[in-house]
């Protein structure tokens, strides 16, 4: 029966067997207890939220598993049981990072290049955003980071992008021979430099004139395309 604090008493037969039963028979109730144990769902979220976070504010050589467990609230032993490098567990949590890049239905070019635009500008606002620029400069520098990042994340999502230029120019709505690859950086490259280059005390008042910056700059940029006529080896 139970003791008034709700904790089972002791089986009064227990006293009486082998201590050696006894404790096999705790061993066996502990380990049926850790066999059945749930993994905490969360996990992976923290972790990957942690790792963003860290290695927007301090880079490459501020992310470390000790940093990441300490955050993340998680072992350092179960990151290392998941993640066999520090590559690994950042490619990873990066993957976490969505942002509506590209446009599922394609509409007419302006109407998909504003959705890109918008959905950037919006992006790089953030601790996300900024961690994935940052992704583009130190990964050069840290050996086979950089071509598993361009494979994994920056080459499909540029491969895309370059299809709705392709299309846009065999629908006569930009001429023959538009570069795809200047169209992108004249739009991308401005969301960048426009983010970067905005001092922390000016961040809110860019945000909130965001939309009004990404529709001028959508116009520029299509004005600019259709007025060149200049065909470009891209």
């Amino acid at each position: 029966m139970p003791d008034p604090a709700g904790s089972p008493l002791p089986d009064p037969t227990d006293a009486d067997r082998p201590a050696a039963a006894r404790v096999a028979d705790s061993g066996a109730v502990e380990a049926q207890v850790r066999r059945g144990r749930r993994r905490d769902p969360t996990i992976d979220t923290r972790v990957a939220n942690s790792v963003i976070e860290i290695y927007a504010q301090f880079g490459w050589a501020g992310l470390t598993f000790d940093e990441v467990a300490r955050r993340a609230k998680v072992g350092k032993a179960a990151l290392y049981l998941r993640w066999a490098s520090k590559e690994d567990l950042l490619l990873d949590s990066m993957a976490s990072v969505h942002v509506r890049r590209m446009p599922h239905d394609r509409h007419d070019l302006r109407t998909d290049l504003a959705a890109i635009g918008h959905s950037l500008l919006a992006f790089y606002s953030s601790p996300r955003g900024l961690a994935y620029l940052r992704m583009y400069v130190e990964s050069r520098y840290v050996p086979g980071l950089e071509d598993r990042w361009r494979k994994q994340h920056t080459t499909p999502i540029f491969r895309r992008a370059r299809s709705l230029i392709h299309e846009a120019v065999a629908r006569g709505e930009l001429p023959e021979g538009t570069s795809p690859t200047i169209v992108l950086d004249a739009l991308i490259g401005a969301i960048t430099n426009h983010v970067l280059s905005t001092p922390p005390e000016l961040f809110s008042q860019m945000q909130a004139n965001g939309p009004a910056y990404v529709e001028a700059l959508i116009d520029f940029v299509l004005a600019g395309a259709r007025a060149s006529g200049r065909a470009v080896p891209d």
